[in-house]
């Protein structure tokens, strides 16, 4: 086991952290989370425009009503989170080259803006179409904001930017700096977009479509499950490795799936990142809630049983770090199977039960440590059919752990006895 665990620490471990700390990946990573509290905000509309209740109750007849006034503050966030994540991507990128944080910010949601252009609406003037500022438009925001910082940061380095006096206040010399990477990058967006007419986001969805197509297959839910759980298994963060690569896949399918809604279609994705928190992740990662309530009903170490009465309250608000590395999981033999054979099979049930139309897809981004029954009521719209889906993979998650964990149990009372007999 030592053997084994050094060498995924030199052929795996190490290389996957240095991964999830490329500065590119980890400013995408960034622009994604800084942009979350709006795209909460905004699924938070979705489910008021079309409440969990009857058709012909008042509510619903309420929001049919009113339904264009209240997916405004929808619109305005979560239909149009590639502007934010842009900002944050931008930001972040800059401020580990240790250029100016807020230039990048601001050059890279410029950037990303001439990249959609305007149209010219008859009786009302120019008008900014909004269709490719939401999730459809993500890849390439990601590409402008580094291509955007990129440029500020060659600037910088090769000492092409005009220089102020010292004398100068330092918010001003910063603009002044800022204008000839601002003008060359805008100049080049300009004559992508406006000269040669060339529309980036066709390219790009041309180019990234077979990625799309394949996050959403059966393969492409199990392999992040699968990956997660082993870096974790072996103490790495596995949604941090995992998700700085596929996050902004599932963000696409989440904005994908809001926006059918929003227009009344049917939701194109079975698998945003919702999808993995509320049917798979229950617990936390390894959907390890299943652990703590078999050690709750069987435990028979005095450790166990601690840890389960510790741990209980955290696992169903979804934060499992005190279980994973207090029972320990980490490097733990007997109890990493159940570890990964877990969610492998609760992703196999909600992806089968959501493929076939039992359960609705998830189009609303709900705070992750809500108890998952009511996380995957919410981020379903309201679909009563989500919390069986989710108690029947708790009921198994039980049942895979308690065999593995009664096992680990008993090896932890042996100990015990030895101790007590010792002193």
């Amino acid at each position: 086991m030592d053997k084994f665990v050094a060498f995924l620490e030199k052929n795996l471990s190490t290389p996957m952290a240095k991964l999830s700390e490329q500065k590119h990946l980890r400013a995408i990573r960034d622009g994604v989370v800084s942009a979350l509290p709006f795209i909460i905000f905004g699924s938070l509309f979705l489910i008021i425009a079309f409440p969990p209740v009857s058709p012909d109750s008042a509510i619903a007849a309420w929001s049919s009503k009113h339904i264009a006034e209240i997916l405004i503050p929808y619109r305005l966030t979560m239909f149009i989170m590639t502007l934010y994540i842009t900002f944050g991507i931008g930001y972040s990128l800059s401020q580990s080259y240790k250029i100016d944080p807020l230039s990048g910010a601001l050059l890279s949601t410029a950037s990303y803006l001439f990249t959609i252009g305007v149209q010219m609406v008859k009786d009302v003037g120019f008008v900014l179409p909004m269709a490719n500022l939401g999730g459809h438009g993500l890849f390439v925001g990601m590409i402008v904001s580094i291509f955007s910082v990129e440029i500020l940061r060659l600037c910088k380095t090769k000492k092409i930017m005009i220089k102020m006096p010292s004398s100068v206040p330092t918010s001003v010399a910063r603009s002044f700096e800022a204008l000839i990477p601002v003008t060359l990058v805008l100049t080049v967006m300009t004559l992508i977009t406006v000269v040669f007419g060339i529309d980036t986001h066709s390219l790009v969805d041309k180019a990234v479509a077979p990625l799309v197509k394949a996050g959403d297959t059966y393969i492409g839910v199990i392999l992040p499950v699968f990956l997660i759980t082993f870096f974790w298994s072996f103490g790495i963060h596995g949604v941090s490795v995992v998700g700085a690569v596929a996050r902004p896949v599932w963000e696409v399918y989440l904005a994908n799936n809001s926006a059918a809604v929003a227009a009344g279609k049917a939701m194109p994705h079975i698998a945003p990142e919702t999808f993995f928190q509320w049917f798979i992740w229950i617990g936390g990662a390894g959907a390890t809630l299943g652990l703590v309530i078999a050690m709750l009903l069987t435990a028979k170490s005095q450790y166990s049983k601690a840890m389960a009465k510790t741990t209980i309250i955290p696992s169903l608000f979804n934060i499992n770090e005190p279980v994973i590395f207090g029972m320990p999981i980490v490097l733990n033999p007997v109890l990493i199977i159940p570890f990964i054979i877990t969610p492998l099979i609760g992703a196999t049930i909600a992806y089968i039960a959501t493929s076939i139309g039992m359960v609705n897809p998830t189009y609303v981004m709900v705070p992750w440590t809500l108890p998952a029954p009511i996380g995957a009521y919410l981020a379903t719209g309201g679909d009563w059919r989500a919390v069986v889906l989710v108690l029947v993979n708790i009921a198994i998650s039980v049942l895979i752990y308690l065999p593995f964990f009664k096992m680990y149990d008993k090896k932890l009372v042996s100990q015990e006895i030895q101790e007590r007999t010792a002193a």
